[in-house]
């Protein structure tokens, strides 16, 4: 290899190091909120990020970084789930089990919702609230139009609403 190329392949690398950097901590807790499982969401990180480190000649502009390694983390997660036919469970509902106030319950409450809801909905709902993702985010990470997004999103709160009830139809 000559010394251009192993410059360059130790700059991206470390440029890859950098953007994971950024993105572990959201990485893990959306793994978390597919499987529930400290260890497996972390195998789940693990192997994303080794995917995405192999295949990191694919990714086109480095500010699609965030949505492109999401989208290999959602698919291991998914895959995951479907060879080990575990039940999904929410990250949050753990830290709020305990909680003695009402508005704690009514957290539980909507994230039990949320673990219930079936694919699309789920991701759609997880990257919109609980990552912050727009809609075109949300379709890029999805590789779907932004009006089927929209439809997800609106069709997943009425499951929710359905699901939890008049109290939180507001």
């Amino acid at each position: 290899m000559s010394f251009y190329r192993k410059a360059k392949k130790q700059r991206d690398e470390k440029a890859f190091e950098e953007l994971l950097e950024k993105e572990k901590q959201q990485l893990y807790r959306i793994a978390f909120l597919y499987v529930k499982n400290e260890t497996d969401a972390l195998d789940i990180v693990q192997d994303a990020v080794y995917k995405a480190f192999i295949n990191r000649d694919t990714l086109v502009k480095e500010e699609y970084f965030s949505t492109w390694i999401t989208r290999i983390l959602i698919n291991t997660a998914l895959n995951f789930l479907k060879n080990k036919k575990k039940i999904v469970l929410s990250n949050e509902i753990d830290r709020l089990n305990n909680a003695e106030n009402d508005k704690m319950d009514d957290r539980i409450d909507v994230l039990e919702a949320v673990k219930r809801l079936e694919e699309p909905y789920k991701t759609t709902i997880i990257l919109r609230f609980y990552k912050d993702f727009t809609i075109k985010q949300i379709g890029e990470t999805l590789e779907c139009p932004e009006g089927t997004v929209k439809t997800h999103i609106h069709r997943a709160m009425q499951k929710l609403k359905l699901d939890l009830g008049k109290e939180y139809a507001k």
